[in-house]
């Protein structure tokens, strides 16, 4: 064990230093799964207090809307059918990924569609809403998007960047091949393009063409610190669906391909650990407290399929936050397990470093990749009376267990004292009432605490103490 005195020369704050504030973006949990048989979601929140939800659903044939005070909330939420697809001709068939948007006091809806005679004539067609709650407000037909090129095209997004609106897609061009690029053009109207379309991305790399597909699709746009980030989906609709980002400069021209950087590899894919597989066609959200980013994807929980893809109805919507990286780059970290979504922990005294797991030790540690090794999913105690353990994101299975006073990431066997060693009782913060303490559940006045950057069980008895065992779920 080490002495709490020492502690004090190496990691602890000396007399009148500042201690680490409140983080701006405190901890947020959700339950996943919350939406089943609900693919491509869109969630918008809205200035009434609302979030709206709609997503595509299997049978392909209608769009839904749902709404709720809280994300959780649309789980259980009523869901109302706002438009049903044609009987004959256009939009008459493969109604596909709906998005809600509400640009100069109305509401619309962006969605792709095919006709009733040719199915895969698919095109993006925009309806529009006048009243204040668009789920009991009347939809206008406002038609297709008119684009240069009349191929296949569809997953039509909006967005604006320092006043301009842009409209993103996804289209095929035969001249450049088969497959479906991410294109962008300027907005003069909710439903018009103006001027010429830009392709900024095309599906090159083997994670863009897995499965036997070139996709890119799904594009969704974040905005942070100047920059533009546009994530898409790539590859074939199973386990080998992933995303990819586009990053530019805010005040760049975002109509020249060269404006765009694409990620070398995808920023977020299927988890065979966590039982995701096929994580894609995303869009954001913020949290309630509007200090948190969201991420919204659907994927399935499992990998096989039979037959195509998109005759198999399982993808579900899930939610789950996002961290930003030192330079200001979103890191998405994995597809979570299903159930409650994992934290991080940050230190009160080194405000720039989480809890983490290095080898099974704990630790904590600034710059923290892979992500989900910072990450911890809070559930009730292996041990029970009113106790927590804090189980890996990215090792399911395995827990922050103490063993000869030194704190490790281990896998539960079953026994009654890797749960007792697994288990802690959550306090309030020692060093601040924002924070959290973790008492050792069988060594009572013992706390989870870092010294030398490495994580203990000790009883804290001097204010660094204190603060060395004080914790800010982020």
């Amino acid at each position: 064990m080490i002495a709490g005195s020492a502690a004090a020369t190496v990691t602890g704050v000396s007399a009148g230093t500042a201690h680490a504030t409140v983080p701006a973006s405190p901890g947020v949990t959700y339950t996943n799964t919350l939406a089943e048989q609900r693919a491509d979601p869109h969630v918008f929140r809205h200035t009434d207090g609302f979030y709206y939800f709609t997503a595509t659903v299997p049978e392909y044939d209608r769009i839904v809307l749902r709404r709720a005070t809280t994300i959780q909330g649309l789980s259980s939420a009523t869901e109302t059918t706002i438009w049903t697809k044609h009987a004959s001709g256009a939009m008459g068939a493969h109604i596909w990924a709906p998005e809600i948007h509400f640009i100069d006091g109305k509401w619309y809806i962006y969605f792709a569609a095919g006709d009733a005679n040719d199915i895969w004539h698919i095109r993006p067609y925009v309806l529009e809403c006048t009243a204040a709650n668009p789920i009991t407000g009347s939809w206008t037909e406002k038609g297709r998007i008119a684009l240069p090129l009349d191929t296949f095209s569809l997953d039509a997004t909006t967005f604006a960047v320092n006043g301009t609106r842009y409209l993103a897609w996804a289209q095929n061009d035969p001249a450049v091949g088969r497959g479906t690029n991410i294109y962008i053009a300027q907005m003069s109207g909710p439903w018009t393009i103006t001027g010429t379309p830009v392709m900024i991305s095309r599906p090159t790399a083997a994670w863009e063409t897995a499965g036997g597909e070139t996709v890119n699709e799904g594009p969704a746009v974040i905005q942070r610190g100047g920059k533009v980030f546009l994530t898409f989906s790539a590859s074939a609709t199973d386990a080998n669906y992933c995303m990819g980002m586009l990053t530019a400069s805010a005040s760049a021209d975002l109509l020249s391909a060269s404006s765009w950087a694409k990620s070398a590899d995808p920023v977020f894919a299927s988890n065979a650990a966590t039982s995701q597989y096929g994580p894609g066609h995303n869009q954001f959200t913020v949290s309630e407290d509007g200090t948190s980013d969201i991420l919204v994807y659907h994927d399935r929980s499992y990998k096989d399929i039979s037959g195509s893809p998109l005759n198999d109805p399982n993808r579900r919507t899930r939610v789950q936050k996002i961290y930003w990286k030192a330079d200001g780059t979103p890191d998405f970290g994995i597809p979570v397990a299903d159930g409650l979504t994992p934290i991080r922990l940050s230190s009160y005294n080194f405000p720039d470093r989480f809890v983490r797991h290095w080898d099974y030790r704990a630790k904590i540690e600034a710059n923290v990749s892979p992500l989900a090794d910072s990450q911890f999913q809070v559930v009730t105690g292996l041990a029970g009376t009113g106790t927590v353990s804090l189980e890996s994101a990215n090792f399911p299975g395995y827990f922050l267990r103490h063993k000869n006073y030194e704190v490790w990431v281990e896998k539960n066997d079953g026994t009654a004292q890797f749960a007792s060693d697994a288990s802690f009782t959550a306090r309030t913060g020692l060093a601040d009432s924002a924070g959290v303490s973790y008492e050792a559940y069988n060594l009572p006045g013992r706390y989870i605490r870092h010294y030398n950057y490495l994580l203990y069980v000790q009883a804290p008895s001097t204010a660094t103490d204190r603060g060395d065992a004080t914790f800010y779920t982020q």
